[in-house]
């Protein structure tokens, strides 16, 4: 392996990506590098970069600007230490990465890039992005519908993946009313389930249905989820800060006690909701989903 002996570059705060990929070949050289890179392989370092893509998220979510900068580097960061394994292997580079990326974007985008107009919808985009990526994976030999959905996406996630190829040949529920019976259904099954394992497929066939509703009412389930995640956790701290003003902790309290103390965190932020949408300047009638 060669590396470039210019410390300079390493020591550079303005040396941008060539900086970075130096410094993640000086962390593999087998020689004078880190001993814990050195021993990883693409296998132990996936974990983390789902990890670290799942980090990307929480920012935004949270609207943490000022920690998103650092976020999206660590991501980058895996993408290098990925990239820099297969070099070593012979497989690729990571500029190899790049510009296999900038091909398929721009394929994937010939209203911006080639000879067709861009006076299109956003919905005809993503027809047409579809109809590309069919042509894709026509190209790589996945013949069946629900090949090339990776195994290692999030189950929910890939629920939805799988339900969005299904759907493309008309193997779907025709509105929403449907889905929800369904839901009514999956919901009696796991009611009657006899034993853990028949309660954990009928669970899991009560999720897959759940993420089929999220996807006909064009809600990102996630998402979503993610939001529930976040207002109990917002609110358990209410129950916890009420109680440490009563000299009590959660251990010390009751059902009754913390129950009546949630609602008091939610009528706490309705009262916060309704109060920015009257600061607004269009007025409170621009927050109607609260």
């Amino acid at each position: 392996m060669t590396l470039d002996p210019r410390d300079d570059l390493i020591h550079d705060p303005k040396g941008g990506m060539p900086r970075l990929l130096e410094i993640m070949r000086r962390l593999r050289h087998p020689e004078t590098g880190c001993p814990w890179d050195l021993e990883q392989d693409f296998s132990t370092i996936a974990p983390y970069t789902i990890e670290e893509a799942y980090e990307v998220a929480d920012a935004i979510e949270r609207e943490a600007w000022d920690e998103l900068k650092g976020e999206l580097g660590d991501l980058l960061f895996q993408s290098v230490f990925h990239a820099q394994m297969a070099e070593e292997r012979g497989l690729f580079s990571f500029d190899e990465v790049a510009d296999t990326m900038s091909d398929k974007m721009v394929a994937r985008h010939p209203h911006v890039f080639g000879d067709e107009s861009n006076e299109k919808s956003p919905d005809q985009q993503v027809a047409d992005w579809e109809k590309i990526k069919a042509a894709e994976r026509a190209a790589k030999a996945e013949k069946g519908v629900l090949d090339g959905v990776a195994l290692g996406l999030p189950a929910l996630l890939r629920a939805v993946k799988l339900q969005n190829r299904a759907a493309r040949v008309g193997f779907d529920w025709p509105s929403t009313d449907e889905v929800i019976d369904k839901l009514i259904e999956e919901t009696q099954e796991l009611r009657e389930a006899t034993d853990p394992d028949h309660a954990e497929e009928e669970f899991g066939d009560l999720l897959f249905v759940m993420a089929n509703l999220a996807r006909h009412m064009k809600i990102d389930p996630e998402q979503a989820l993610r939001r529930a995640n976040a207002k109990f956790t917002r609110r358990f701290k209410s129950i916890e800060a009420a109680l440490e003003a009563r000299g009590k902790r959660p251990e010390d309290s009751d059902l009754a006690e913390m129950d009546a103390l949630w609602d008091a965190a939610k009528v706490a932020e309705k009262a916060q909701k309704a109060a920015r949408a009257t600061s607004r300047p269009d007025g409170p009638q621009a927050d109607t989903n609260t």
